[in-house]
């Protein structure tokens, strides 16, 4: 998929995202990672690694997603968007160039195929949709290794090629920031409506969905706020999309001090009133916060200490031993 137009005196318009970047001859776009090369885009990071490391699925975060897995995660660096409270701040607001060492997509598959107990590759830690080519390289080839793809992004990507990662990922993060286009013009450069708009069509391009929100005290943590995201949610990807509520901790350019334990519980409540599963991170001592309990019978069915996971009330196929519930896709299982 080319992802660039001609544009007058040598520019090119890049069309992977939003943003629409007009770039001229040897200038990148806002994410520091595509740079016009004679009339051409040309992706600086393919190859390049920022983090890699054999993780839990549980620390995407994935719950309802190969619970207690783990999977190989790699990134690169930059981002389309400008968040001045960004916890990778040093990888998604650094770009690397290219005398760094690059990992290219058939040995990356081969290490994620030899790495043990992986069940394929997690493209994280920056944003994962400006490294588009290499994401969608490596994806394919994992896929025919029979391993699993699995994105964590902030969603701000233009339809098409949004589309073309559904036909090799199998799982998606999407970071859902706020429910308030200015929330997302004045702190990330960005606009809600994308992101909104990616939800849907992941959700209904049928591969497995979960959203996080990272709360911010009296930028993003009103309970009106909290309410008519929950319920969108419900109502455009279904109430069985998890939603994980993450306590924020200052860091970058934002001091603003950390979000009281209190408010993250207080709006799980609010959010629970329209989503079955609604999660709670970034809160060490919180008992039951990262638990599946099923929405019917309120059996726990899954513990989780930290990143650890302990299956206990799920059939083989997914659904509650209890009451049958179905909780987890059986291919997810």
């Amino acid at each position: 998929m080319r992802l660039w137009e001609k544009h007058k005196e040598g520019s090119v318009r890049c069309t992977l995202c939003p943003h629409y970047c007009i770039i001229r001859p040897g200038e990148r776009g806002i994410c520091g990672t595509r740079e016009n090369r004679e009339g051409e885009i040309y992706p600086v990071t393919a190859g390049i690694i920022s983090g890699y490391a054999l993780d839990p699925i549980e620390k995407k975060p994935l719950y309802h997603f190969h619970p207690g897995s783990v999977i190989l995660s790699v990134g690169s660096y930059g981002c389309n968007l400008k968040c001045d409270f960004c916890q990778n701040y040093h990888i998604s607001q650094n770009v690397k160039g290219e005398q760094s060492a690059r990992l290219d997509p058939e040995e990356l598959v081969r290490q994620a195929v030899t790495a043990r107990g992986s069940i394929g590759i997690a493209y994280t830690y920056n944003e994962p949709a400006i490294w588009f080519e290499y994401v969608t390289e490596s994806a394919r080839l994992a896929r025919e290794k029979g391993l699993r793809n699995v994105m964590v992004t902030n969603g701000y990507v233009n339809q098409e090629p949004l589309k073309e990662l559904t036909q090799v990922i199998d799982a998606f993060n999407i970071d859902l920031k706020a429910f308030s286009n200015d929330f997302y013009r004045n702190y990330t450069g960005a606009t809600l409506k994308p992101v909104l708009q990616a939800i849907k069509t992941v959700a209904g391009s049928g591969r497995h969905l979960e959203i996080t929100t990272l709360v911010l005290p009296g930028m993003n943590d009103s309970p009106d706020e909290m309410e008519r995201e929950a319920e969108w949610i419900a109502g455009n990807a279904g109430r069985s999309v998890p939603l994980h509520l993450s306590r924020y901790f200052p860091t970058y350019r934002r001091t603003t001090p950390a979000t009281p334990p209190e408010t993250i519980l207080r709006l799980r409540e609010i959010a629970e009133k329209y989503l079955d599963f609604v999660y709670t991170g970034n809160m060490p001592g919180e008992e039951g916060g990262s638990d599946t309990r099923c929405p019917d019978c309120h059996t726990t069915v899954i513990r989780r200490s930290g990143y650890y996971a302990r299956i206990s009330g799920l059939t083989d196929e997914g659904s509650c031993v209890k009451c049958s519930r179905q909780i987890i896709a059986a291919s997810d299982v």
